[in-house]
């Protein structure tokens, strides 16, 4: 977006003043090709290893959400052109999702990489600081400024070359860029360090609870002396089972819960006038831990049908089919919506004459289940599934029932203290990014470092740009798609 480019009064500027525009003294606006910066972006490459054969192809994936650069899941290509990204330039991440679009960093390393067609090299002039450049569009990207000038696309968003040109950013002297650019690193350092501390105790709190349900629902939160306990074989892989507490024993799911799938859409029946609309959840919904209702879609089956799918208050659901990691994970349905069913993709498993605690069965299946159903699962090119015949397979410790109530009040005592952990580190997190935003907001508008009125005014800097690019007409280029997304070049989940 082009807002035109203005100067700051140069003149008796000290800290605090203000030139035209409401910028300090000193300090200018302007777009990035008004500034002459070189925009060039990268090639594709459907061919690439992990094994260092070649040279580094940065991908979006390769700059991270703080605006660095990061190599750990680095990819080589090999490559004879002379596009490259050299120590000091700027690569902008010109195509991703579009909350991604836009992250930008400054290269450091003292060995050239190649880019992929999804990034583009940013050089600015003598006079533009290039780690300067860099932190202020990440900065614009971090405020959402991209995504009110991307292009969406299918899959996919971009920021074209005209309207990266058309950005406009603000432009001190160049020894202030300097001084910004050391006070925010600075900073920053000490934001990052805080945000990876309490990424770290989130992370510790994450696998505590899974340790406390994990060990809580096999009678393990307290010392107590276990012995091995009888299971029946199967024609299926247990690995080997803990063992339990006296007077727990094992059984296999089927025997403890009447275990069923859910309804397939049937997309032909759905304006039939005999069926009837009702809720269903799919495997969003169902996650490790809790019931997510945020979306819940409806779905038209037989009057019947939907009787015998209506889940009740105490059915444990677990997931059939989806990533590997996912099978089997699951909760509690405690009768939050009406007239509810579940899809095929999610298993109900509905307790038999209160043979276990649901919630006690859930958390098993969330930990023990995890890796049983990924060493007994199945996979297909996009999908990982188990079946109903092997889900009912599925070893289950077994309480006195006498004590089954107090272990759930046990562990979910202790839930709750990690609960409070797990808030804290969130809320440390929100809070460096709060933290973040009112640094960088201070970096570019002047409040973050003293202004120096001996500073060479950036309207200088300006001039000798525009007799330099002034003259030349621009370039017309001929606007295209985006090429779709080679393998190995897409955004990969963080």
């Amino acid at each position: 977006m082009t807002l035109g480019l203005g100067t700051a009064a140069e003149g008796g500027a000290g800290e605090g003043s203000e030139g035209s525009g409401g910028l300090p003294a000193g300090w200018a606006r302007a777009t990035l090709g008004e500034l002459g910066v070189e925009v060039q972006p990268g090639f594709a490459s459907g061919k690439h290893n992990r094994d260092g054969d070649g040279i580094v192809h940065l991908r979006p994936m390769n700059i991270t959400r703080n605006g660095a650069i990061d190599l750990s899941d680095a990819r080589y290509v090999a490559d004879e052109s002379d596009r490259r990204v050299e120590y000091g330039d700027v690569i902008f991440n010109n195509t991703n999702s579009p909350a991604l679009v836009g992250k930008t960093a400054w290269f450091g390393s003292l060995e050239p990489a190649a880019y992929s067609n999804h990034m583009t090299r940013l050089r600015g002039p003598e006079g533009l600081d290039s780690k300067f450049l860099a932190i202020q569009l990440h900065w614009l990207w971090f405020g959402g400024y991209f995504k009110t000038v991307l292009n969406n696309h299918v899959n996919q968003a971009s920021v074209a070359r005209k309207v990266l040109l058309a950005t406009e950013i603000v432009v001190p002297p160049l020894p202030e860029q300097l001084r910004i650019v050391a006070e925010a690193e600075q900073n920053l350092a000490r934001i990052e360090a805080g945000e990876a501390a309490a990424s770290a105790a989130l992370s510790s709190a994450v696998m505590l609870a899974e340790q406390v349900t994990g060990l809580g629902s096999r009678g393990c939160l307290e010392e107590s002396e276990l012995f091995p306990a009888f299971l029946q074989k199967a024609d299926i892989d247990d690995g080997p089972l803990p063992h339990l507490p006296v007077g727990w024993k094992w059984a296999r799911l089927g025997q403890v819960a009447a275990v069923v799938g859910g309804v397939t859409k049937d997309s032909k029946r759905q304006g039939d006038p005999d069926y009837v609309e009702v809720p269903y959840l799919r495997v969003a919904n169902v996650q490790r831990g809790e019931i997510v209702l945020d979306r819940v879609a409806t779905i038209r089956v037989a009057p019947n049908k939907a009787e015998a799918l209506r889940l009740k208050r105490g059915d444990v659901l677990l997931n059939e089919g989806g990533d590997r990691d996912k099978l089997g994970r699951g909760w509690v349905w405690d009768g939050q919506i009406d007239n509810c069913i579940h899809q095929n993709h999610v298993f109900r498993a509905r307790v038999i004459d209160a043979e276990i605690h649901p919630k006690l069965l859930a958390w098993h299946a969330n930990g023990f289940g995890k890796s049983w159903c990924d060493r007994n699962g199945t996979q297909s090119v996009n999908l990982a599934s188990i079946s109903l015949r092997k889900i009912k397979l599925l070893p289950v410790p077994i309480p006195p029932r006498e004590i089954q109530e107090e272990l759930v009040k046990t562990i979910e005592l202790h839930l709750e203290g990690v609960a409070i952990a797990r808030a804290m580190a969130e809320d440390a997190l929100a809070r460096a990014q709060d933290l973040r935003a009112s640094l960088l907001h201070a970096a570019f508008t002047g409040a973050l470092v003293p202004q120096d009125p001996a500073d060479e005014p950036a309207s200088v800097m300006l001039d000798r740009i525009r007799a330099v690019y002034g003259a030349k007409a621009p370039r017309k280029r001929t606007a295209h798609q985006p090429r779709p997304t080679p393998p190995g070049q897409e955004e990969l989940p963080s």
